[in-house]
């Protein structure tokens, strides 16, 4: 995975569970691809997915003003503006219980920096 410096997403690789499917991606600021599937932060603070592991089509929509995206095996993470961390996905082993996290404003300055 990667970003082009216009904002569009570029993938190779194996692409059986989906990961690729990143065609169309527009406007992106950063990617992180997990082993079962990819999430591409918008630079208006949206938040995309592909692959066989994606979080249900509905769960992303709330996800505003986020700042940086991790993918994780079949789980994703995201870091708001205002230092709280969203998670969607299995939590077999408490990967998604993120409720009471907050991190410092340091944390927070990513999507900006990214834009430059």
């Amino acid at each position: 995975m990667g970003v082009t410096d216009d904002g569009e997403v570029l993938a190779t690789g194996d692409d059986r569970c989906g990961v690729g499917e990143v065609s169309g991606w527009r406007d992106v600021v950063a990617v992180s691809a997990g082993s079962l599937h990819t999430l591409a932060l918008g630079a208006d603070g949206s938040v995309r997915a592909a692959g066989l592991a994606s979080p249900e089509p509905g769960a992303l929509a709330t996800w505003k003003d986020v700042v940086a995206v991790s993918a994780g095996a079949t789980h994703s993470l995201g870091l708001m503006a205002d230092g709280s961390v969203l998670a969607v996905g299995d939590d077999a082993h408490g990967q998604a219980r993120t409720q009471a996290w907050t991190l410092g404003r340091a944390a927070t300055g990513d999507r900006e920096r990214l834009r430059r």
